[in-house]
């Protein structure tokens, strides 16, 4: 059957209330709609939209004053779960929503894989497998610090406040490096004791850290107290940086020579322990 255009279909359809479609047989003879369907006059939507191929709507919401992105996925997830919907619908969020959650998903990730560089280099920068980690023990006083931080400022784990914890382990480890690195140059090249290189190397470098952790804290410092058009994004991350400095600045001076020569003393009772073994390898090659 092939349908043409009749000029005279509008008229049919107000006179005699049933629409015809022109027919190529050969009496042509036209044949009303009513004999083979049932026409019914209803309200439908103007455009269905689709989302891989599935019919979707779009339901989209604001934040509250003083609410975050993060409370209000966790909102609408509770309120999703209380309705009880039925298994054929599927929710998903887009726009920002998504690329919260994307974001959230990929900094625990992040984080680990700037960790483990980190120490990759710094062992082969040492020659060493215990001193990295003493100067990454460095790392937990300023992650708690950041924490606390925020939690007295009263604002949230976003995105940018992560970004923040990513900075300070390049900006803290710096420490740990004047430190170790002085200690392992007194204690190979000047043969000094463990104890006698760590306390040498504190008292030394003492003024240097504190000029770096101050400077970083006075480039924080507009960050956290800024105003203006954007301040609120940059807000966390300032909060983040001179909370986790100022921890870690009252602690690493402290234990990180401590850390240092309870990885010397454990890498000393190693080499006692399994020393043979490696005389006999190397005695083998």
């Amino acid at each position: 059957m092939i349908l043409e255009a009749d000029p005279a279909l509008q008229q049919s359809l107000s006179s005699l209330g049933a629409i015809y479609l022109p027919s190529s047989t050969a009496a042509n003879g036209q044949v009303p709609l009513s004999a083979i369907a049932q026409t019914i006059e209803q309200t439908a939507p103007m455009a269905i939209s689709h989302l891989g191929q599935f019919p979707s709507t779009m339901i989209s919401f604001n934040l509250a004053p003083g609410a975050s992105l993060g409370e209000a996925v966790d909102a609408i997830r509770k309120a999703e779960a209380e309705i009880a919907m039925p298994a054929s619908m599927i929710t998903a969020f887009q726009g920002a929503a998504l690329a919260f959650q994307a974001a959230l998903g990929n900094e625990l990730m992040l984080i680990v894989a700037a960790i483990l560089t980190v120490y990759i280099v710094l062992g082969v920068l040492y020659e060493s497998y215990i001193h990295p980690i003493t100067i990454l023990s460095t790392l937990p006083s300023a992650g708690l610090g950041a924490l606390l931080a925020l939690m007295l400022d009263g604002s949230d784990l976003s995105v940018v406040a992560i970004i923040g914890f990513i900075l300070l382990i390049g900006i803290v480890k710096k420490n740990g490096i004047m430190i170790v690195d002085f200690a392992l140059d007194a204690q190979r090249n000047e043969g000094k004791s463990p104890r006698e290189a760590i306390h040498h190397a504190s008292v030394l470098r003492f003024r240097p850290i504190m000029m770096t952790t101050m400077a970083a804290l006075f480039a924080a410092l507009p960050l956290m107290l800024g105003t203006g058009t954007g301040s609120e994004l940059r807000h966390p991350l300032g909060v983040t940086i001179i909370g986790g400095l100022i921890l870690s600045q009252a602690l690493t001076l402290f234990t990180t020579p401590v850390i240092y020569l309870g990885f010397d003393r454990l890498g000393r009772a190693v080499r006692q322990r399994f020393g043979h073994l490696f005389n006999a390898e190397d005695a083998a090659r």
